[in-house]
């Protein structure tokens, strides 16, 4: 499976985004990764759904969509996405998993579980009929410049090993959370395909993200 880069706008520079988004396409990133919090599953509150359906406006880039947000159904006709994007949920923050990722699915979007540090990847088991990607968090989510939690290579590897057993070996995993080049390829190994990239690897100061994009896919 191809190893895929999705870039965090949450760490670009807001006041330049569409140059930011032009630099990205520039530097062969596969995914624009937009984080959408509620304040209340998570303590922090970021980009929105205008800004989101603004930059669909500009880019031919895909984006990837994480809410974490509760109750995220109520918000899936608030995005003008397609089926070139991916939408992500949370396992933890969603009564009704299935039927949410269905109609993401209904609206011809891929649709993506993501699972918390502490969560189990046995926990979607039964949604994988609906899923087009697996998230497995590699920090508690909410706030970038986290340290990578102790069991992430570790729970990366299961949840591969289960994806296999169930046989879903073309869903692919992404991580999220310090995703370094060290960590990124440690992540690489354990069955992570899609990188989310932020402070730790793309968006680095005095840094050309070409450069940084390149450097980090030589240690896949």
């Amino acid at each position: 499976m191809d190893k895929l880069l999705s870039a965090s706008l949450m760490c670009a520079n807001l006041t330049e985004l569409k140059k930011s988004v032009e630099e990205l396409k520039n530097a062969g990133i596969d995914y624009l990764h937009l984080d959408i919090m509620d304040g209340s599953f998570v303590p922090n509150i970021t980009l929105g759904f205008d800004l989101v359906n603004a930059i669909k406006e500009i880019t031919d880039i895909p984006l990837d969509v994480h809410m974490m947000v509760n109750d995220p159904s109520r918000f899936i006709d608030r995005m003008k996405l397609d089926k070139s994007d991916i939408l992500c949920v949370h396992y933890e923050a969603d009564i009704h998993a299935q039927r949410t990722l269905a109609q993401i699915k209904e609206r011809g979007i891929k649709a993506g579980i993501a699972i918390n540090p502490q969560t189990p990847p046995e926990c979607i088991r039964y949604l994988t009929d609906y899923i087009d990607m697996a998230l497995v968090m590699t920090v508690s989510p909410g706030f970038a410049g986290q340290k990578l939690f102790a069991g992430a290579e570790t729970k990366t590897c299961r949840t591969r090993e289960l994806l296999n057993e169930w046989g879903c070996e073309k869903i692919p995993i992404e991580v999220d959370g310090n995703i370094s080049p060290e960590n990124g390829k440690k992540l690489s190994k354990s069955g992570a395909d899609i990188f989310v990239l932020g402070t730790s690897s793309l968006f680095i100061k005095g840094k050309d993200m070409k450069q940084a994009a390149d450097e980090f896919r030589a240690v896949l």
